[in-house]
């Protein structure tokens, strides 16, 4: 049975803290991959600093049309002063017309070869999952091939409970339930163009169920839960290490890359830690 887990920052390059996650993450830790936004505030220091102490790191496209400031004018998707206010409800609404998915188009153009004249690239995806609506997911397929980036990620997220009570009295788990029901709908309609486009992809996806509250036990359980699968699985993670004494969820899921104790447990679960290139698996 081949096994294999990649675990992906979300995020690179939004900001000094992200990036200095990333490097001690790989250097010191079991991050395998991250995801670099264009339009993050922190993007040039991304690819200039810590991309090349990162040698083995597996670099992907972050596109990003929600959040921040965009690269190109497209009114449909941002405000007088170019800044994203598009919600998700209102770009599935809007993947319907021509001239909104023509700028969606545009923009992730920009994204793309701002990264790529920068670093090689291996795998595309996006800042909240936007890429996931079926008519953004055909122009991202499009795009990966036309700019010969091999893995696109999908988000089938196979369900599972974590023993904590605290966990799921919030108001974010319900939320959370109804994104994986959207996005693994949403992964239906999309795994047959990246079958008929022979890209590659991840089987399984962990991090939507506890977007947020993302720590060892929710990678532990979510591997837990597939280890009588021959698949890929990949987690997206958001890890910040700030300069000061800051906790939230971001330094959690930062410390979750640290944790010796989780990479004995993903090994020992059968699954070999990996990253996008060598763990590639074509659909």
């Amino acid at each position: 049975m081949t096994k294999k887990f990649i675990l992906n920052a979300d995020d690179f390059g939004m900001s000094q803290a992200f990036n200095k996650a990333v490097l001690k993450g790989y250097q010191n830790g079991i991050l395998t991959s991250a995801s670099i936004c264009a339009n993050g505030e922190a993007f040039e220091q991304a690819v200039r600093e810590i991309i090349p102490q990162c040698p083995d790191l597996s670099i992907g496209v972050h596109l990003n049309i929600i959040e921040g400031k965009s690269m190109t004018k497209v009114p449909m998707l941002t405000d007088e002063n170019g800044i994203f206010n598009n919600g998700y409800g209102a770009m599935i609404l809007k993947s319907y017309n021509k001239e909104f998915l023509r700028q969606v188009e545009q923009e992730f153009r920009a994204q793309i070869e701002a990264i790529i004249i920068k670093t090689h690239v291996d795998h595309i995806d996006s800042h909240v999952h936007t890429h996931a609506i079926p008519n953004i997911f055909k122009i991202v397929v499009k795009l990966a091939k036309e700019y010969k980036i091999p893995y696109v990620r999908t988000q089938f997220e196979h369900p599972y409970l974590i023993p904590s009570i605290k966990k799921h009295l919030t108001t974010a788990y319900p939320i959370n339930l109804i994104k994986i029901m959207l996005l693994n709908t949403f992964t239906m309609i999309n795994s047959g163009l990246i079958k008929e486009k022979h890209l590659k992809t991840n089987d399984y996806l962990i991090g939507v169920g506890y977007t947020g509250m993302m720590d060892d036990r929710s990678i532990a359980y979510g591997l837990k839960s597939l280890q009588n699968k021959d698949c890929i699985a990949e987690a997206l993670i958001h890890p910040c290490d700030y300069d000061n004494e800051t906790k939230d969820h971001h330094t959690t899921e930062f410390e979750l890359t640290q944790n010796e104790d989780l990479r004995d447990y993903i090994k020992q679960l059968g699954f070999e830690l990996t990253n996008h290139t060598k763990g590639m698996k074509n659909e």
